[in-house]
């Protein structure tokens, strides 16, 4: 005899309303474990990335550079397309932009050969300002010349053991040192390879990547990846464009102290502003060991007050005006990213740490749902002074001092 549906309908009636069994793993437990699975695998993924940029180390650095030039350039390309073919438009802008670093290398080329002298003068000068204040000057203990001579005479018997000790290190360092430079050809030869490629047809190569997944993952992936691209964008862009700012104030302020070699010096506060934390205090402790070869103390003081004052500038009013919310991050995570990538990849990895860590960031936030934000700390409820185990428990257990086992 099979059931009617009023009788289905009851039993499952009942069934829903009967107690379900407790079950084996706590709710909270499995939702912790499941969570914690999946930092798991991001924790992998991201391991994976790195140890594969580390054994392709070229051509992740390749790719790297592509990027930040095809941001830089991708505006000025965008502007001359819409006057002339896109491919025209790509060369036309390269070839700018080599004339332009072209040009700033001559002339700083020029400034050193034609300050060189001068400077070399200058510099014997202040060493022997330093050398006559440590031996007639009114510190406690003084340093003569011979005794600095003498150091100086032993630092070079040093050296020239050194030399003859590790001839043939030496001559392989040479050696791996062509190497490298053969190596640095041929990664720019790749990155503006690359670059061409992503100016002229950057678009095309995204949608054909997009066509490679599956449908209901292609706009999610385009939303974050669009959000990564905007945040790596702003932020080659704005250092771009804070680094020649300050690299502008520094000869400004290098012509107006006097100091010699100003091209250079403030090329070198350009290249420091690419680097976190630590590019521009090393560009003003080399400003300032010039200026104080060249001129003095009092020009010395001042180059190292100007400079930092250009650096609570660029990081007070220029980065907030260029940047603006591309690219916010706290400065403890700054400094520990910059930190963590100088272990792992030296000056490379700590002009990467930022940018990866901003896109990791901004994708992050566009995936995420995120809760309402609190206004204020919620309150905790007070402890209670003192808790017996058998109001918690509902067992009656003796009380037994701290110290009962330590009788004799």
């Amino acid at each position: 005899m099979r059931p009617t549906a009023g009788g289905r309908a009851s039993v499952r009636r009942i069934a829903a309303s009967s107690p379900r069994p407790h079950p084996l793993v706590p709710p909270w437990l499995a939702k912790s474990g499941t969570i914690s699975w999946y930092v798991i695998g991001i924790v992998i993924a991201l391991a994976l990335v790195v140890f594969a940029a580390t054994r392709i180390e070229l051509v992740f650095i390749a790719v790297f550079i592509a990027f930040v030039f095809t941001s830089v350039l991708n505006p000025v390309t965008d502007w001359l397309a819409r006057s002339m073919p896109r491919g025209l438009a790509v060369v036309l802008s390269l070839l700018l932009a080599f004339l332009f670093f072209a040009g700033l290398l001559t002339y700083v080329i020029s400034s050193v050969v034609g300050q060189w002298n001068s400077l070399a003068d200058q510099f014997n000068d202040g060493i022997e300002q330093i050398l006559d204040f440590l031996e007639n000057g009114p510190l406690p203990w003084h340093v003569t010349q011979d005794e600095v001579t003498d150091w100086v005479n032993n630092l070079i018997q040093q050296a020239i053991e050194y030399i003859q000790s590790n001839a043939g290190n030496l001559a392989g360092q040479v050696v791996s040192n062509a190497g490298t430079v053969a190596i640095g050809f041929t990664m720019f030869a790749l990155s503006l390879f690359v670059t061409i490629f992503l100016l002229s047809s950057g678009t095309r190569m995204w949608l054909w990547f997009l066509n490679q997944l599956p449908k209901r993952y292609r706009t999610r992936v385009h939303v974050s990846a669009s959000a990564g691209w905007y945040t790596f964008s702003g932020y080659a862009r704005g250092t771009m464009i804070v680094a020649t700012a300050d690299g502008l104030m520094a000869f400004a302020l290098l012509l107006i102290v006097g100091v010699p070699l100003a091209a250079p010096l403030a090329v070198l506060v350009f290249v420091g502003a690419f680097i976190p934390l630590i590019g521009a205090p090393l560009a003003m402790i080399v400003a300032a060991v010039v200026a104080l070869a060249a001129g003095g103390f009092v020009d010395a003081l001042i180059v190292t007050v100007g400079v930092a004052l250009i650096g609570q500038i660029e990081g007070h009013i220029l980065e907030p005006l260029v940047m603006g919310k591309q690219v916010s991050l706290h400065p403890v995570v700054v400094a520990l990213g910059v930190t963590a990538g100088t272990f792992l990849g030296g000056i490379f990895g700590a002009i990467l740490a930022i940018p990866l860590l901003a896109v990791v960031w901004s994708v992050f936030a566009t995936l995420r749902t995120p809760d309402p934000p609190l206004e204020e700390l919620p309150t905790v409820p007070p402890r209670p002074e003192h808790t017996n185990a058998s109001t918690t428990t509902g067992l009656s257990l003796p009380l037994i001092p701290w110290n009962e086992g330590l009788k004799p």
